[in-house]
């Protein structure tokens, strides 16, 4: 006779594209009582556009959600431009994959979130729900301590709250991430607005300088993506994330760009920036904690500032995976967890390498131009490719090929 697996609690804090999937899964496992806690009083995304690429769109197929993502810029051709004369360095045609009935989008943010809130059960999001502390209470699970001073509790605590999160903090009070002395600014406004400009504007692509880059793409609905990044301390504190800035203030940064380039920044609407300071931290050795009643997904548990720009697609497949973990052990956390680390934990691992090996390319690359580098060579010096490196393992992720192994292999071992 079968055993009815144990009634679960799960509580997620963060409510970003990783919580919501998670709980999407999470859904659809019996005996799993679900609530997510975000600490914003309105569920909204902060930001501008997001890639969703063949990784991303594989994991919301899983979920039931990619027919839901309707909207958002296919990505045919993306541009890398010495943003002071304007040539070309770099351009990659992408062509349709015969395997997938959709092609990588620029959308925006929002999109996505819609999307996915669109399946999630109602009264599964409270709002307002900050966390100030995670407490051990034995028997009883875990009690979560919100800054309005109401609790909860539950049997699993999942951190989907990004890369400042709090779960992190708790549950791994020794590690901390750190200002990189880069910030980006990022906006949205009417594709019309810069029609007159250059025509590449209209393509997704990147116009550099040794030091800064301006990022512009469509992202579907008539709409248009300007993110530009600049070493230096953000304009508020350090921590700063989505504040609004002014307008001179970010063009102070770009004065070497094109005309161009520089009036497309300068047809932002008054208000219309909102600044991020960016911020990484080292590996983690595991991506759970408290013999199993934590774990981490998303950014939350690889501190990579934005690298692969895919961190939406990884917190859904970190989502996805510990659901089918769990459904897979009956609710077992001793066996679930360790499972999950199994899958996910090598897959940032191999992240970390990859970033360490481009950090040494362009190290190596600027120490070859020498103190008499041009500015062309310096710019020239910021753009790697792929180095040879194929990197369908990230834009091509299968993860649900990827668990359908794992499960396999443990099926030819007395592993469970």
């Amino acid at each position: 006779m079968t055993v009815d697996a144990p009634v679960l609690r799960v509580a997620i804090v963060g409510g970003g594209p990783g919580g919501l999937a998670t709980a999407i899964a999470l859904f659809k496992i019996p005996n799993v009582d679900v609530k997510l806690y975000e600490q914003a009083s309105i569920l909204r995304e902060v930001g501008a556009g997001i890639n969703i690429g063949t990784n991303s769109w594989k994991v919301l197929e899983l979920l039931g959600v990619a027919d839901s993502l309707t909207t958002g810029h296919p990505e045919w051709t993306v541009l890398n431009m010495n943003g002071r004369s304007g040539e070309e360095l770099h351009r990659r045609e992408r062509t349709p994959d015969p395997s997938m009935k959709r092609p990588t989008i620029r959308t925006q943010r929002t999109a996505l979130q819609s999307a996915l809130l669109a399946h999630v059960p109602p009264g599964t999001i409270q709002l307002s729900k900050k966390l100030s502390k995670l407490v051990d209470a034995g028997d009883e699970g875990l009690e979560l301590h919100f800054k309005d001073n109401t609790t909860a509790r539950a049997d699993l605590v999942i951190g989907a709250d990004g890369i400042r999160s709090a779960v992190r903090d708790a549950a791994w009070p020794d590690y901390s991430i750190a200002f990189t002395g880069t910030t980006i600014w990022r906006t949205l406004l009417p594709i019309q607005t810069i029609q007159d400009l250059d025509p590449r504007f209209r393509l997704t692509g990147w116009w550099h300088t040794p030091t800064t880059h301006v990022y512009f793409s469509p992202v579907g609905e008539g709409l248009w993506e300007i993110a530009a990044r600049a070493r230096g301390a953000a304009a508020g504190q350090k921590v700063s994330w989505g504040i609004c800035v002014t307008n001179a203030h970010v063009e102070a940064h770009f004065g070497d760009m094109l005309p161009g380039v520089r009036e497309a920044l300068r047809r932002v609407p008054e208000g219309g920036w909102r600044e991020f300071a960016a911020f990484a931290g080292p590996e983690l050795a595991r991506l759970t904690a408290w013999d199993g009643r934590v774990a981490l997904v998303g950014d939350a548990s690889h501190a990579l500032s934005g690298a692969f720009g895919s961190g939406a697609g990884f917190a859904m497949e970190d989502g996805w995976v510990l659901a089918r973990a769990l459904e897979h052990c009956r609710n077992d956390l001793g066996r679930a967890l360790p499972l999950f680390e199994r899958v996910r934990r090598p897959y940032y691992s191999r992240m970390y390498a990859h970033l360490a090996r481009q950090a040494e390319v362009r190290r190596a690359r600027l120490e070859e131009l020498g103190g008499e580098a041009s500015y062309d060579d310096r710019v020239r010096s910021k753009i790697i490719t792929d180095g040879g490196e194929d990197m369908a393992w990230i834009y091509r992720h299968d993860i649900g090929a990827v668990w359908a192994d794992v499960l396999g292999r443990l099926e030819d071992t007395t592993e469970v």
